[in-house]
């Protein structure tokens, strides 16, 4: 019976790949902590295992103390005497305990606690041999399917092989053998470990490793690869030897190699490239089957290229759904950005007409003032045909810009458009005298304290004003209605704004006087 158990702890650590060692402290530490379950206790519990007899015998320890502080784990020199009359000050005694007694609960949490152990030993195992081994090719036989997911048998373990890691063309049967590189071994995964992957670029690195001796021996190396797997995969390469094709060596005679891994593929796609040390040159190589026309560094910092193909080739220099510039790009790690040659001429001739197009200033608007235009050119708009492609919410953002401003900027602009060149003539500088005079009054209202409505009437009413005044000047004869609409606008004005001294209300009544005589 006793040579039956230790049968089977030999065997099962051969199942499982452990040591017997580690089942057999799993059996004594079951056993302990079914006892102490039993006895409900709490001195310190051992467990031998005799692997002759198969008992496993439980012990109680007491250390011998002078003093004893804790008679649960310590026991005075006087009682160790009485059980061994050797026994010193720091010697153990130990006390047997019966185990026939435990019962079935205690033996159920004994295999429980075996079993935990087992696990965890197994588990340690497998982390410990294959973490060191991520990136190798291995062969692998699909053994059952947990949802998206695929478990596969390695031989000594199970791995999964996750969707995400699966190539997007490929379909897989229950039994088949298939070729995966070791992705990753997760310690703290509840199932397998190990995730192998058949999507990832090393797959491809380790097949050539096969197929071609070259890359086997170090002659020629995998500089990059870059993959999307089921569809397309570019590899770039370099020969240590100058005498050794790098590109030759891995396609193979007719082709044989290269057509080999693409059948391990399933019929994807592989480019080899050869490797260059030259940005420029390694990005006219990776776009290929497409012919570039010229390679510039746009930005060096950020590693970012612009290419020009001809037209012709620029749907090839994308690819399907941009497929080729998007490999190109991972494998030489830069962003490419891909114009055609007349997406480029045409590129160079709106900068071009940009550069040489006239502009008009700012100060040939009629209607805005100089105080306006500097708000306007602090905010980097320095000419009219720039303001005109401007929204009311752009002009908006602008420091001590508001809506009304925003509409008279608005009518300037169309005024000037309207009327051209002869608009701007009408108002030298950019701005009349009756605008920096309203500008004048707006910003005394402003000061002295007058709400924004008051100032813009008192502003309105200048205009009319003025407007009133210049149409009495043109005509030999004042109209009734004329001097109506004057008297109306003044009286408005002054209604809204404070009294004028009684010396320049003298004055201004000679000057309407003198203005009243008709012309001879």
């Amino acid at each position: 019976m006793a040579n039956l158990l230790y049968q089977q702890i030999e065997m099962l650590s051969r199942e499982k790949h452990i040591e017997t060692t580690v089942v057999v402290s799993a059996i004594e530490d079951a056993m302990v902590v079914a006892a102490r379950k039993y006895y409900k206790t709490e001195e310190d519990l051992r467990a031998k295992f005799n692997p002759e007899t198969g008992q496993v015998d439980v012990y109680s320890v007491h250390i011998v103390v002078e003093e004893v502080t804790d008679p649960k784990k310590e026991v005075s020199l006087a009682e160790a005497k009485k059980k061994n009359p050797s026994a010193e000050i720091g010697t153990e005694i130990i006390a047997a305990k019966p185990t026939d007694v435990l019962g079935r609960i205690a033996a159920q949490t004994a295999k429980q606690v075996i079993l935990q152990k087992v696990r965890e030993a197994e588990r340690d195992t497998i982390y410990n041999e294959y973490h060191t081994r991520v990136g190798e090719l291995v062969t692998v036989i699909v053994k059952r399917a947990e949802g998206p997911d695929l478990i596969v048998d390695m031989g000594r373990t199970e791995a999964r092989l996750p969707k995400r890691e699966q190539s997007k063309l490929e379909t897989y049967n229950i039994g088949e053998r298939l070729r995966v590189v070791i992705k990753m071994v997760d310690r703290a995964a509840k199932g397998p470990q190990v995730i192998v992957s058949r999507a990832d670029a090393s797959l491809v690195q380790r097949l050539f490793e096969m197929e071609v001796p070259e890359i086997y021996d170090g002659t020629v190396q995998i500089r990059h690869a870059a993959r999307e797997a089921g569809e397309r995969t570019k590899v770039a390469v370099a020969s240590r030897d100058k005498d050794v094709d790098p590109v030759g060596a891995c396609v193979g005679m007719k082709g044989m190699r290269v057509q080999s891994i693409i059948r391990e593929l399933r019929g994807e796609k592989i480019d080899i490239i050869p490797y260059s040390e030259e940005t420029v040159a390694f990005a006219q190589k990776a776009l290929s089957p497409a012919k570039v026309t010229r390679v510039q560094i746009t930005d060096p910092e950020n590693k970012k290229l612009e290419v020009i193909v001809e037209d012709s080739q620029l749907s090839l220099a994308i690819g399907k759904k941009g497929q080729n510039v998007r490999l190109a790009s991972k494998l030489i790690g830069w962003d490419i950005d891909i114009k055609s040659e007349e997406e480029k001429r045409q590129e160079i001739e709106e900068q071009m007409t940009a550069l040489t197009a006239p502009t008009t200033p700012l100060t040939a608007l009629a209607g805005v003032g100089a105080k306006t235009i500097e708000k306007i050119e602090a905010a980097g708009i320095t000419n009219v045909e720039k303001l005109a492609g401007m929204t009311p919410e752009q002009l908006m953002e602008i420091p001590g810009i508001g809506e009304k401003m925003v509409d008279k900027i608005y009518q300037a602009v169309n005024r000037f458009y309207e009327g051209g060149t002869e608009a701007a003539a009408a108002a030298p500088g950019g701005e009349t005298t009756d605008e920096v005079a309203v500008e004048g009054e707006v910003a005394a209202a402003e000061s002295e304290g007058m709400p924004a409505e008051s100032a813009a009437a008192a502003e309105s009413a200048e205009v009319a004003l003025g407007t009133a005044e210049g149409a009495a000047e043109e005509t030999s004869e004042p109209r009734a209605s004329d001097g109506e609409t004057a008297a109306a606008a003044k009286e408005e004005f002054v209604e809204e704004t404070p009294a004028p001294d009684p010396s320049e209300e003298k004055a201004e009544d000679g000057e309407a006087k003198d203005e009243e005589k008709p012309k001879h």
